[in-house]
């Protein structure tokens, strides 16, 4: 018997944040100081969109984001992004880095449950704030 082609289509917008304080060592497929911030539901998803604000003054800070399929055992990193280097003050807007290969138009698709995380790889003591929008299927 034929398989009948189902469309999928988004279910439920979702949305989570997590604030990266430590830095990251990403050498291995278990990096340290990493965060979950996504969980893509039964049916799979698609991550729509990754961010990152700093929450103080920073230095140029490598920011990650990995995949795991086995409840953060094993963490696959997956793109990076560079923070550029900012002094926060009340007179300046505090410049969003955005993960580019992540759109609307180019999701990154996810099967059932599995988990994103985030890093940065600069400690910040004011923390690095990452956002995540992602719909579940």
């Amino acid at each position: 018997m034929a398989n009948t082609p189902v469309a999928a289509f988004g279910q439920t917008q979702k949305t989570g944040n997590a604030e990266a304080t430590a830095a990251s060592v990403i050498t291995t497929s278990s990096p340290t100081n990493t965060l979950l911030i996504a969980t893509a539901g039964t049916n799979g998803g698609m991550l729509t969109k990754l961010t990152a604000i700093p929450r103080a003054t920073v230095t140029a800070s490598a920011l990650y984001y990995f995949i795991s399929r086995d409840s953060g055992t094993t963490k696959y990193m997956v793109d990076s992004e560079l923070m550029e280097a900012h002094t926060v003050a009340a007179t300046t807007a505090i410049p969003e880095t955005v993960f580019s290969n992540i759109t609307e138009d180019a999701p990154v698709r996810l099967e059932a449950g599995d988990e994103v995380y985030v890093s940065s790889g600069v400690a910040l003591a004011g923390g690095i704030v990452f956002q995540a929008e992602w719909t579940d299927l």
